[in-house]
């Protein structure tokens, strides 16, 4: 496709840009063409490739939809491949973030800036704790009260318990709990109220640490793996992240952030991206090798992108954390499996490993806790292993 006009010259590397990020050859000339068209459109307006903001590009966009066009008619998703990488090459200035407008929005700003700034907290984490705050001043914004600043302890407790109703886990609504006593403190400590209204927030439930959720049983995690399509890249994908899980017990943000570079295939080892930063490094089953190998081999497609589990349409990227938990129970779906989710793996490690008779600060190495007690909460003792310790009952009349 020939562009000319001021984009001409950047024609050859975005379509170079496209191809690496897994685009076909049909979706790539579709997209040079809204390119050398666009570029006309600049042409004609005296306007350079420097010039072209979000604003004139839907100055852009608008026409085509006023003459009648049905197809690259929005910026998003239309154009946001081109000025993506206009952007990236340096020809285009990063479009700059909305000012907060009203008092709730700069608010949330302050504490954003707040989280991740003072408490050091990684985006996703912040992101957690940002859902929370957000439907709290949705919720004051109803009352007019968006700045927070009449907020009352009754009404603390009120909004925590509607919310905890709509949750359904108990780790949903430990996420309320702690992400609105988070909330209320940073509200104090910028004086935004004038006591400190954590205390209104009222306790979860708390699990008891000899506590074990229930977890996939042998059987369970069998049919997993095995309704696996390893035919196919998506059923090598899926196999490799679940073995991976049910093997090493990883957390669905741990497979996410995985990269080609944490597998060190000559020593067998395996860099794992825990919570809070940690990096820590663990054996390499050779089980587990072998399906990670499948995967990058036969699977995986072959274009740069750092981590080690990508989508397989374009525009290709690395999986997230919410992407490998919904892959997680399409599994479960396929195996006719019910009540299945991403952190059931992790017990099912931990108990697998319990059972081979690992001690408990084996496990704790292995799951990567800080303390055991949280190793305790994800073990499953097995019953029938404890059955061989048990002391026979005396007989009636012994002494």
């Amino acid at each position: 496709m020939l562009v000319s006009g001021p984009l001409a010259m950047y024609a050859d590397g975005f379509g170079l840009a496209l191809a690496r990020r897994g685009y076909r050859p049909s979706s790539i000339e579709g997209q040079l063409r809204l390119m050398a068209q666009l570029s006309c459109w600049l042409r004609t307006r005296g306007l350079a490739a420097g010039e072209l903001t979000v604003d004139v590009a839907e100055c852009f966009v608008g026409e085509r939809r006023r003459a009648g066009r049905r197809e690259w008619v929005t910026v998003t998703p239309g154009l946001s491949p081109l000025l993506e990488h206009l952007r990236r090459v340096g020809v285009v200035p990063p479009a700059a973030p909305l000012p907060p407008e009203g008092p709730g929005e700069v608010l949330l700003a302050g504490y954003d800036d707040y989280l991740t700034g003072e408490r050091g907290l990684t985006r996703t984490a912040a992101r957690n704790y940002m859902r929370v705050a957000r439907r709290f001043v949705a919720a004051r914004c109803a009352l007019s009260d968006p700045g927070l600043t009449g907020v009352t302890a009754g009404q603390v407790s009120d909004f925590v318990l509607v919310e905890c109703r709509k949750c359904r886990s108990s780790g949903a609504v430990k996420d309320v709990v702690v992400g609105m006593r988070a909330l209320l403190r940073y509200l104090f400590v910028a004086g935004v109220t004038d006591a400190a209204l954590d205390g209104a927030v009222p306790a979860a439930a708390h699990r008891p640490a000899g506590f074990a959720a229930a977890a996939v049983d042998p059987c369970g995690a069998a049919l997993l793996l095995r309704r696996c399509d390893r035919r196919t890249a998506a059923g090598r994908r899926d196999f490799a992240i679940l073995t991976l899980m049910l093997r090493l017990g990883l957390r669905a943000g741990e497979v996410a952030a995985l990269r080609c570079d944490d597998l060190d295939w000559r020593h067998g080892e395996i860099l794992i991206r825990g919570k809070g930063n940690r990096q820590e490094r663990l054996p390499l089953p050779a089980d587990v090798g072998q399906a990670v190998a499948g995967w990058l081999r036969r699977g995986r497609p072959r274009r740069q992108c750092p981590g080690v589990f990508t989508t397989l349409r374009a525009p290709l990227g690395t999986l997230t954390a919410a992407t490998v938990s919904s892959l997680v129970g399409r599994a479960a779906r396929r195996a006719g499996l019910s009540g299945v989710s991403a952190h059931r793996l992790r017990y099912f490690a931990a108990t697998e490993l319990l059972r081979a008779g690992a001690e408990f600060g084996e496990v704790q190495q292995v799951l990567r806790h800080a303390n055991i007690r949280h190793t305790a909460a994800y073990a499953k003792v097995d019953q029938v292993a404890l059955t061989a310790l048990a002391r026979p009952w005396p007989a009636a009349g012994a002494r």
